[in-house]
């Protein structure tokens, strides 16, 4: 038995013909040195920020799937992966994967992998939504970084800019929210992402190119 019962990659982006950016890679890469017997949880459908790359037939490349297929295509057995269709963006990563896999499994055991500049938010996000009152309250998580080494200097420093604003909010929304019923009628009430009456704010210049 391994030292995880799953292994959770957020989402990171996708480009065209389903080509991954830098830093998804080394997150992906850093789940397979870790992997041992514990499923693969690449996660997010895409983003609200931009249109999705298509295939060749026309369809949505969904981000978990193309990461999927990354780690297929270094030896990872299709059967130990799980993927996330449903979010688009980092707490949908979070809530979709637990709804949809970790509970219905009872995966105890789980390692979140995401680079330096997406972990503080990551890691909050985790410790709210797995706090949840209505949910159980067993898991163990660990976390460690990807390096962010190599990503342009203008699209990082934006990037980080943008998620230092973003776990300010994020912080002051989750100590408003404590029980599952809240959670949910925020998310699909008043999340951009999801609520149908909310309006999406898209991110633009250099941050852009970070999702």
């Amino acid at each position: 038995m391994g030292i995880y019962d799953a292994i959770l990659i957020p989402g990171g982006g996708v480009r065209e013909r389903g080509e991954l950016p830098l830093w998804t890679q080394r997150r992906l890469n850093h789940a397979i040195e870790n992997h041992q017997d514990a499923y693969l949880i690449p996660l997010s459908a895409g983003t609200t920020h931009k249109p999705p790359p298509l295939d060749a037939q026309g369809y949505p490349i969904f981000e978990s799937v193309a990461a999927a297929n990354y780690l297929i295509q270094r030896g990872v057995n299709s059967t130990t992966i799980l993927v996330d269709t449903t979010s688009y963006d980092t707490i949908g990563n979070v809530f979709f994967s637990r709804v949809i896999h970790i509970e219905p499994l009872q995966l105890k055991r789980l390692l979140v992998v995401t680079s330096e500049f997406h972990m503080p938010r990551t890691k909050a996000i985790f410790e709210w939504i797995y706090r949840l009152e209505g949910l159980p309250q067993d898991h163990q998580i660990s976390y460690e970084t990807v390096s962010d080494d190599g990503i342009d200097k203008a699209v990082l420093e934006a990037r980080q800019q943008r998620e230092e604003k973003s776990l300010k909010t994020l912080l002051e929304t989750a100590g408003k929210i404590h029980s599952l019923r809240d959670f949910h009628q925020w998310l699909f009430r008043d999340h951009g992402a999801y609520a149908m009456a909310a309006r999406v704010v898209r991110e633009s210049g250099q941050v852009l190119g970070s999702y």
